[in-house]
């Protein structure tokens, strides 16, 4: 999600966008001269930036699954309550990313993107990938994902067998013990803020490489490409609206909060949450309004900041949904392993992208989903500059949810207490040991 210091960048990357497209649109249509050499030229400068921002992806995503998944580890190493919390946060996460995986699709089928707009915007961008093969068999496709040289996963790009032992290796490490845990745990933490450093310097220079992925898609696309961007910001909004919507049966059915309640006390949060863009800014607003709900303090002091912390119920869901949309975008049929494949890593890379600058999360965590369903990274370049939109939906959407699940989970603490058995204090001790005692509540009422 973006944060406040984040909207000067994205506004200047926006702004490049538009400056791009209209330029190479006006180019050709004043007939100006030298149309190739710019093109190439276009081409060349926006190459190169992708080239430095493929050249993180691997490092950065090895680094911060193992430190995502250490905090979450320590998170459950907490009292009761706070294991409850993060497996709760996990289950939504894998139920919005399935939901995305079949919504999205049938979005999709029922409202395709405008096939002169998708020929146009295939046509202006920079076509490197490599073709998609044919869509290995179940058996195959199980073999694929177990590597057997991690270090020649990750050299080919071959995302998921890599995530697959990062995963594994990160769980083994937070069995050992911590005077062993904290100098791996360390080393990957500085090793995912080295990478954030140089990406911070690849999307200093993402205005120039957005200009010329503009012009070239622009000169090539003309005035189609705004329409299709435009479809493509509903489409994965929508995967947002959908998890977003999921907060209220939580809050309602799980919570036995009344929807009108519920709507009415997240309100200011989701204020603060369209005003900030950042769920930590909204984390004050978000205990306010568990507090008007009937969340006991102790309960919300636990689950919202673990819920700030780790847990973005749209995340995977709209990562998954730009994979998606970029696989209809350029004609490329995906079968039900390749979107599951995706909706996996989508959950689980969500882990590692907690407080990242928007356009480093976006990049993040959409790459390997893009990667392992065999979709093309380039429109990625375009699409972050348009993320401002969908990023409202992020934030609010996951601002609600935090706050419906605390009410769920502060419901079932509840039914826990009540399942408790109960203590029962003797009317009377005997005679020899002293006078009768009398409950406090009886003893209460009598003095009054």
């Amino acid at each position: 999600m973006l944060r406040g210091d984040d909207m000067p960048q994205t506004w200047r990357i926006l702004t490049a966008l538009v400056a791009g497209v209209a330029g190479g649109a006006l180019w050709v249509a004043m007939k100006g001269t030298g149309l190739h050499g710019a093109i190439s030229t276009g081409e060349l400068i926006g190459g190169l930036w992708l080239d430095l921002l493929r050249m993180t992806i691997i490092p950065l995503v090895v680094a911060l699954l193992i430190t995502g998944i250490s905090r979450t580890a320590d998170s459950m190493r907490g009292d009761r309550l706070a294991l409850k919390s993060v497996l709760f946060f996990l289950g939504l996460l894998w139920l919005s990313t399935a939901i995305a995986a079949v919504v999205v699709p049938a979005l999709l089928m029922i409202w395709p993107m405008p096939g002169q707009a998708a020929d146009a915007l295939r046509a202006g961008l920079i076509q490197s990938h490599e073709p998609v093969g044919a869509i290995p068999g179940v058996a195959d496709f199980l073999r694929s994902i177990v590597p057997t040289n991690p270090i020649a996963a990750a050299a080919n790009d071959a995302l998921l067998p890599l995530i697959l032992f990062t995963t594994v290796f990160a769980i083994a490490v937070t069995r050992l013990p911590v005077e062993r845990r904290l100098p791996i745990t360390e080393f990957f933490a500085s090793i995912a803020d080295a990478m954030l450093v140089i990406v911070g310097w690849v999307l200093w220079l993402a205005p120039a490489g957005i200009l010329a992925l503009g012009f070239v898609v622009g000169a090539r696309a003309g005035t189609s490409a705004s329409g299709a961007l435009l479809h493509y910001m509903i489409i994965v909004s929508s995967a947002g609206l959908f998890a977003w919507a999921l907060a209220y049966p939580v809050a309602t059915v799980m919570g036995r909060i009344s929807l009108f309640g519920f709507v009415r006390a997240v309100a200011p949060a989701q204020a603060v949450a369209l005003s900030t863009q950042s769920s930590l800014a909204s984390l004050p607003s978000m205990l306010k309004s568990s507090q008007d709900l009937g969340v006991p303090e102790g309960v919300a002091d636990v689950s919202l900041p673990i819920a700030v912390a780790i847990f973005r119920v749209t995340s995977p869901a709209m990562n998954l949904a730009v994979a998606i949309y970029v696989a209809h975008w350029f004609g490329i049929a995906l079968g039900p392993a390749t979107i599951a494949a995706g909706a996996a890593v989508a959950a689980v890379t969500t882990i590692g992208s907690v407080s990242l600058p928007g356009q480093v999360s976006f990049l993040t965590s959409i790459t390997p989903v893009a990667v392992v369903m065999g979709v093309p990274i380039e429109p990625l370049a375009l699409l972050v500059a348009v993320e401002m939109i969908p990023d409202l939906v992020r934030t609010v959407g996951n601002v609600t949810m935090d706050v419906a699940a605390t009410t769920a989970i502060a419901r079932t603490e509840k039914l826990s207490e009540r399942d408790q058995p109960d203590v029962e204090l003797p009317d009377a001790i005997p005679a020899e040991e002293g006078p009768p005692l009398r409950p406090a509540s009886v003893a209460a009422s009598n003095d009054a």
